[in-house]
């Protein structure tokens, strides 16, 4: 025989699959996952030859994503912010601090290492984006994950072809779901999305 208790769900309530699917989203589409995606894309046009390829990726994947996450994660872990995306604004310098660090030391050695220009100008466009969106973060909490999707989409159409472009609905599919979790309110995601495009892929486009 079981027993229930508490107030039983109203009839006809089905699961917030919507929900469900930001949340996916939110996780598949998280900055340091796409950085990962946009660092082996642009290594492999820089050289078309995999080792290469897979050796500047994992320098630029490493320094500006890996590293960081794992920097994030540990303070997760000790309390010292709400979770692996740091949806606290205030708990957003260190993290941001970190990030800044690690990519400038990632710059540094593409530069010593003689890496192709295009991946040091990915990097000194996701710099550029990371200043710009840390400096709004200390007033206003601008979303990273529209900023990182969105630069991430131009940086690939410059580097491939226009066609990429196609990828802004999931662009807007990862707005839709931090808006839909409450991380974010509508204007964080598009002020996000405005950064990524013009800082991310403006600077990138300039510089290559």
């Amino acid at each position: 025989m079981s027993v229930h208790t508490g107030t039983p769900p109203a009839q006809g309530t089905r699961p917030r699959r919507p929900t469900l699917w930001a949340r996916v989203l939110t996780e598949v589409c998280a900055p340091w996952v796409l950085v990962i995606v946009l660092s082996g894309g642009v290594a492999w046009a820089a050289t078309h030859a995999w080792l290469p390829a897979l050796g500047w990726g994992l320098l630029i994947a490493s320094t500006s994503s890996v590293l960081p996450m794992c920097v994030i994660v540990w303070g997760a872990r000790r309390g010292r912010w709400d979770g692996h995306h740091v949806r606290d604004r205030g708990g957003r310098l260190v993290p941001f601090a970190a990030l800044l660090v690690l990519s400038g030391l990632g710059l540094g050695l593409l530069v010593l290492l003689r890496a192709p220009w295009t991946l040091v100008a990915l990097d000194v466009a996701m710099l550029a984006c990371l200043f710009v969106t840390g400096v709004v973060t200390a007033w206003w909490k601008i979303s990273m994950h529209a900023a990182v999707a969105a630069g991430a989409v131009a940086i690939l159409a410059v580097t491939y072809t226009p066609v990429v472009w196609s990828l802004s609905l999931l662009v807007g599919a990862v707005c839709w779901s931090r808006v839909r979790l409450g991380d974010h309110t509508p204007a964080q995601v598009t002020v996000g999305t405005v950064a990524g495009l013009v800082v991310g892929g403006g600077v990138f486009a300039l510089l290559v």
